[in-house]
């Protein structure tokens, strides 16, 4: 298996970030997010303008998806992270095979400068995120206008 990448140069068809799309609302299981927000996050990362950016790696066998990550430019530096990893998810079957570790480190390869990420608590991915080096310096607290 190999991890694959779009970004503004490799771009992908609306039948493939279709499919992206749908896999992370199925695979994020009750840690994602609404389909319309998952899209919004997708068309981000690959959005050729430069005030947004960022990409997406995906896994492939038998031509079904099997892992994605999307990763976000934030288009800050030091005092929030350049990048934001907003979503990582293996498909069910395919969980506790090593391919989210693969992913990650591919990620963290592929994006220049810091990363962040938002993880709940009880996320089983918590693990996933230490594992590759990631840290917790910090609480994260959100406003919500109603």
């Amino acid at each position: 298996m190999k991890i694959k990448v779009y970004d503004s140069i490799n771009t992908v068809t609306t039948l493939e970030k279709k499919e992206l799309v749908d896999f992370l609302f199925e695979h994020l299981d009750e840690f994602g997010d609404k389909w319309e927000d998952i899209d919004r996050a997708v068309d981000y990362a690959l959005n050729p303008h430069p005030a947004f950016g960022g990409f997406v790696l995906y896994i492939k066998e038998n031509k079904s998806i099997i892992g994605v990550v999307v990763m976000n430019k934030t288009r800050m530096k030091g005092y929030i992270p350049e990048n934001i990893l907003v979503y990582i998810a293996i498909h069910k079957s395919f969980r506790g095979k090593g391919l989210g570790v693969e992913l990650m480190q591919k990620a963290i390869k592929t994006t220049k400068g810091d990363i962040a990420l938002h993880v709940e608590r009880d996320n089983p991915a918590r693990f996933l995120y230490e594992k590759v080096g990631f840290k917790n310096p910090y609480m994260e607290m959100r406003y919500y206008k109603k």
